[in-house]
């Protein structure tokens, strides 16, 4: 199947909802962000653009430190998993290279829903092991995949 470049377009309407299902279903679990961005291009380096998004989008405001970004460039056909200081101090590099490693196989054989999903079952299933939820937290950001051009 050939994918558009175009943000909006580049999952299917299940593999939106795939993706946007296992961002709540973390959520629920653990007192931290979870947030999905795909975006069109990435002139400056996909750690550079995950940056500049993760600071757009306040990810960097979390009390503990605790939010992710999973960043995915549809033009370079790259993506990235941007964990904040919080919870990266606890997992370290190995876990978010082998969370990058599941999705980046799924995402080998076109199966973007898929490998989303799972990448963030599994940033999810960490997330609550170090940040529970706690009865007094809010979602602070919707679950919904955002678009950036």
């Amino acid at each position: 199947m050939k994918r558009s470049t175009s943000p909006d377009r580049f999952l299917t309407h299940a593999e939106r909802v795939q993706a946007e299902a296992a961002v709540a279903e973390a959520e629920v679990r653990t007192s931290a962000e979870v947030k999905l961005v795909i975006a069109r291009h990435c002139w400056s380096g996909i750690k550079a653009k995950a940056a500049a998004v993760f600071h757009k989008l306040g990810l960097d405001k979390t009390a503990e430190r605790n939010a992710v970004l999973v960043l995915l460039v549809t033009t370079n056909r790259e993506f990235l998993i941007y964990g904040d200081e919080g919870i990266h101090q606890k997992v370290g590099q190995s876990f978010w290279d082998d969370v990058r490693d599941v999705m980046a196989g799924h995402f080998r054989e076109g199966r973007f829903g898929e490998g989303l999903a799972e990448g963030i079952r599994r940033i999810g299933g960490k997330l609550a092991d170090h940040f529970p939820d706690r009865a007094e937290d809010k979602n602070e950001l919707p679950d919904e995949v955002a678009f950036e051009q």
